[in-house]
């Protein structure tokens, strides 16, 4: 393992970000195809160990970069992504893929079409390289399914990446391509993003357009976002990804993803620390402290208080992934059996749940929703830890206990779902590494809409706390 190794130009092409590749496109010096090729020979060094992918296009991808190459040399990219090797999470379809989902219900799905936000990706040139692995209908925060198996952290290959974005994260922070596109229903692009030293964006629900995909079993709290190791990146793939959606039947009221500019005034940020009593790992806590400490040195108010209305809905979130199975697996009469046993239980537990529970659980929301109107009427952001463990073994599904108390299973997830059920925007940015050199993130969390104010206080953070000179890669 190592954890100095340094991107810059000097380095071989799979280190290079989205925007230092096409830098290097646009003055001739690299091409699209050599990129491909050398994230391709990364992902044959490293993907033995990590299980990051469980399929990859090389064929399909010397084709893409090929006719990137050409549309450079004539000067005629179609934007910022045109020729970077992308990756994308296996629960998303991909024209020509298989759409396993992690489990051997879809062992044999296989997609004619591409999903919106891929066919946004390819139509502005990006080289699809492989696809990523994900739990089991990508409902657990960790990484492993009946199918594939467990995917490994880069940062150290016996702990887990987070889930359910994990092989994604996994791909990026080894530099199987500088971009994966991911979901997030419960905070499956942010805690992953976290736990691997990356930025990850949950954008508000609606501003990435969704059509052509699997059944939607956490219906709209689970959106499509991505994943980098720079700011600079994840601002390119929104603004393709975000672009306004004038095919949409029912039109989301978002113009294009704009540049992000931070307000010339300070912001006035909220720091919770903590939700109630729920346990946080003290390395990161003390992390956190630090970066909010970091945001008042950029001139921000930052200002340490509590935000204890999170605490029912997180508590009762478990509750709307196994109505979801339970419906999904309406559809599949006597399946039960190609489900592995956690979600078969999930399955069965949601199966037994009441129109009563479902309403409890709509009614939390509706108030979680009020009590953050009234937030950020005095508050431009919050922040919080990104999740409330440090990774843990690769085969666990979660952390036991953390900082010294027991914990279920989602224990190390307290401080993200929150910010699906209310639909706003949220980003995990890079902070101080813990004293084994694991990653840690914290969270930004913004009102309906803020998602280019998330952007751009990320990347003011990261031009004065540069984490992305600093990443980790499995050695072959």
């Amino acid at each position: 393992m190592t954890r100095t190794d340094r991107m810059g130009d000097s380095g071989p092409l799979w280190t290079l970000s989205a925007t230092d590749l096409c830098r290097r496109y646009a003055d001739d010096t690299a091409s699209p195809v050599a990129a491909a090729r050398s994230c391709l020979e990364r992902a044959e060094a490293v993907n033995p160990t990590l299980n990051a992918l469980v399929a990859i296009d090389p064929d399909g991808a010397e084709r893409a970069a090929a006719a990137s190459a050409a549309r450079w040399r004539a000067g005629t990219p179609l934007g910022p992504l045109d020729g970077v090797p992308v990756t994308i999470k296996d629960s998303l379809n991909v024209a020509g893929f298989a759409t396993r989902w992690g489990s051997r219900l879809y062992a044999d799905h296989r997609a004619d079409q591409d999903e919106t936000p891929v066919r946004r990706l390819r139509v502005a040139g990006a080289v699809i390289l492989a696809k990523t692995n994900v739990p089991e209908l990508t409902v657990q925060g960790y990484t492993g399914n009946p199918v594939f198996g467990v995917t490994r952290n880069p940062w150290d290959p016996a702990l887990t990446p987070g889930g359910s974005s994990g092989g994604a994260v996994a791909a990026v922070a080894a530099g199987i391509g500088p971009l994966a596109l991911g979901t997030d229903a419960g905070g499956s692009i942010r805690r992953p993003a976290s736990h691997t030293g990356l930025v990850g964006l949950k954008p508000t629900t609606g501003r990435v357009p969704r059509r052509g995909g699997l059944p939607p079993i956490m219906l709209d709290l689970e959106v499509v976002g991505p994943m980098a190791r720079t700011v600079h990146d994840l601002a390119a793939a929104m603004r393709i990804l975000g672009a306004a959606d004038p095919d949409s039947v029912a039109p989301n009221g978002f113009g294009p993803f704009g540049t992000p500019a931070v307000p010339e005034r300070p912001l006035r940020i909220l720091y919770v620390p903590a939700f109630g009593t729920a346990p946080v790992d003290p390395e990161i806590a003390d992390s956190v402290a630090e970066a909010a400490g970091r945001l008042a040195g950029l001139g921000h108010r930052v200002e340490t208080g509590r935000f204890d209305a999170a605490i029912a809905i997180t508590e009762a979130w478990p509750i709307l992934g196994q109505a979801g199975i339970a419906w999904l697996m309406r559809a599949h009469p006597g399946r039960s059996d190609a489900l592995g046993p956690d979600i078969r239980a999930l399955a069965e537990a949601g199966a037994n749940l009441s129109a009563g529970d479902l309403f409890d659980v709509q009614r939390m929301a509706l108030a979680l929703r009020q009590d953050l109107a009234a937030l950020f009427a005095g508050h431009d952001l919050m922040m919080t830890p990104t999740a409330a463990a440090l990774p843990w073994p690769a085969q666990e599904t979660h952390p036991d206990r953390i900082a010294g108390m027991p914990v279920g299973p989602r224990g190390s997830a307290t401080f993200t779902g929150f910010v699906n059920a209310a639909g706003c925007p949220g980003i995990s940015i890079p902070c101080r590494p813990s004293g084994a050199g694991l990653p840690i993130g914290f969270q930004l969390v913004a009102p309906w809409g803020g998602d280019e104010t998330l952007v751009a206080v990320a990347a003011a953070y990261e031009a004065a706390q540069p984490w992305s000179m600093l990443w980790a890669g499995t050695e072959p």
